[in-house]
């Protein structure tokens, strides 16, 4: 099955940008995904194609038009009705990696990318099966960077994309930690060493050097993280 990949954007030249080299560059080339970018201005409805107004009650920039906005996605519908629909917006919910990899297990995502001061709040009450999610806490110039960010996480952990099929498993937030550190040559550097247990062929002292590492570094670098991972547990 083909990964396939709906961006609504002002700047269609943006994709598949970045994403058209390295890894998921040479999964596009072999058709493992396809990129499909559609111009917004063209649901315009005036000869300016006029996509932006005005904030209601006033106030800085401008607002996406939710008329145009429907019209785009109605159209998206339309092309690939089984897709699910994302808003890139600073106001929707942290994306996860759990939600990263149900998407990549999917047909594909529709995603709407916002710019300006955002959407007109209508469209989402109107089109309620369209998830809002954030790429974090940052704010961006448009949607395109976060749906490029989405896109390469979600295509990295399609199938046969990554070299090695575990490569995807022990990795920062996929079991509910940050990635433990990794070495490798020249054994010294500066005076610094590779830590002895990783030289001592010892697999299973290894492996719990490893889980404490990234125990410890979670708790002490992101103790929102640790928590959740600690409830878990419980």
């Amino acid at each position: 099955m083909t990964f396939q990949a709906q961006i609504l954007t002002l700047y269609p030249e943006m994709f598949p940008g970045p994403l058209g080299v390295s890894l998921a560059g040479r999964a596009l080339a072999e058709k493992k995904w396809t990129c499909s970018p559609i111009q917004l201005r063209d649901f315009a409805t005036d000869k300016h194609r006029t996509v932006d107004d005005t904030p209601a009650g006033g106030g800085a920039g401008m607002v996406l038009k939710v008329d145009v906005m429907a019209a785009a996605v109605d159209h998206a519908i339309e092309k690939a009705p089984d897709l699910p629909i994302v808003a890139m917006t600073p106001r929707g919910k942290p994306v996860t990696q759990d939600r990263i990899r149900e998407l990549a297990n999917g047909p594909g995502v529709t995603i709407l990318c916002g710019r300006f001061e955002g959407f007109d709040e209508r469209l989402f009450d109107a089109r309620p099966q369209i998830e809002q999610i954030s790429m974090g806490d940052i704010i961006l110039s448009g949607g395109e960077m976060g749906a490029l960010m989405l896109l390469d996480a979600c295509i990295r952990l399609l199938p046969g994309v990554m070299g090695a099929p575990d490569s995807g498993v022990e990795e920062s937030f996929e079991q509910g930690l940050l990635e433990y550190p990794h070495y490798t040559r020249p054994a010294e550097w500066e005076g610094r060493t590779i830590p002895e247990v990783l030289r001592s062929g010892d697999h299973a002292k290894i492996k719990a050097w490893r889980k404490q590492q990234a125990e410890t570094d979670t708790r002490l670098r992101r103790p929102d993280l640790w928590e959740r991972y600690k409830n878990a547990r419980d």
